[in-house]
């Protein structure tokens, strides 16, 4: 595990965060961990690598396979009447 150091942190911004553990029954350093996590989570760019990297898996598990070209199917979705009966 890592330690970080925050410096010069408002003291508003320190109670804000001690209230908001509280209520999250959670210690100061648990909460600031916990939004830390959520954080890394949401973050856009992480959810890019790990969706470039779920897609270089499924390349390798269909290396050396004929593909159907997208426009293929979908013309002939369009013109092989997969229509509603309604």
């Amino acid at each position: 595990m890592t330690t970080i150091i925050v410096r010069r942190l408002d003291e508003k911004v320190v109670d804000r965060l001690k209230l908001r553990a509280s209520l999250n029954n959670r210690s100061l350093e648990g909460e600031v961990r916990h939004i830390l996590e959520r954080a890394a989570e949401d973050d856009i760019a992480t959810k890019r690598i790990v969706f470039l990297e779920a897609i270089d898996r499924l390349r390798s598990l269909t290396e050396g396979r004929q593909h159907t070209p997208a426009e293929a199917l979908i013309r002939e979705d369009r013109d092989g009447g997969h229509r509603d009966a309604s």
